[in-house]
């Protein structure tokens, strides 16, 4: 049950961030009026909107939160706890700059909140929970999509931090009274364990400066393409 409210947080918590989409349509816009008049540059509008999001995403991160971990009973302490909003926190930043990305490329409101969301299902179904890892399809789901989806490392930071260090009753015939949480991580719920939880959670923030680098990349790219796109379709001969 604990791993299913751990799920819960990781996939549908971060997936309200898609809800953010057209205001970032709208700062493109923004953007792209401010950028012809040459007031800034590409990488300062990268830097100012992640610096201007922390704030609110530390919001969103800490009282939901808050709610989510102890009403339904995790472990009390409070080092538990802020790894939990942490994690949650940084998760909720790499939807953002997901969506980011795709609203650089799709500008359109529902096309970008369907293509978001779809990028965020397949991340889901391939993050662990509702198929183990060993039972994925090895082309594709398993290799590469299992390690490109940010729900692998966000359930097992999430596991590692709510299990190791536990001990629970064996059920099993014939086995030890008990069996500690790092076993039903390991042997279980085929967590990876021979990392600990802040290496998840440093990949999860490598991938927010991935992302965010892909939204920087995209923008100079779509600069450089747009004149030449125009210069050939004024260059092409009108059909009468």
């Amino acid at each position: 049950m604990a791993q299913f409210r751990l799920m819960f947080v990781a996939a549908f918590l971060t997936f309200m961030a898609i809800g953010g989409f057209p205001s970032f349509v709208e700062e493109m816009k923004i953007f792209g009026r401010e950028r012809l008049n040459g007031h800034y540059g590409v990488g300062a509008f990268v830097i100012g909107n992640t610096i201007s999001s922390i704030p609110y995403l530390c919001f969103i991160s800490l009282i939901p939160g808050a709610l989510a971990y102890y009403l339904v009973g995790l472990q009390k302490s409070f080092d538990h706890f802020i790894y939990f909003v942490i994690l949650l926190f940084t998760s909720t930043m790499l939807v953002e700059s997901i969506m980011m990305t795709v609203a650089s490329v799709v500008p359109n409101y529902l096309m970008g909140i369907i293509t978001g969301a779809g990028i965020q299902g397949i991340m889901i179904l391939n993050g662990g929970f509702f198929r183990l890892p060993d039972d994925l399809p090895k082309p594709f789901w398993r290799y590469p999509m299992y390690y490109i989806a940010f729900h692998k490392y966000a359930n097992q930071g999430f596991y590692k931090n709510e299990f190791e260090g536990l001990s629970f009753p064996n059920n099993q015939v014939g086995g030890p009274p008990t069996i500690t949480g790092d076993e039903v991580l390991r042997s279980f719920w085929q967590v990876e364990m021979g990392y600990s939880k802040w290496i998840d959670l440093v990949i999860l923030f490598g991938m927010v400066i991935v992302y965010r680098l892909m939204f920087w990349g995209i923008i100079i790219t779509v600069e450089k393409i747009k004149p030449l796109i125009k210069d050939y379709m004024a260059a092409s001969p009108k059909k009468s």
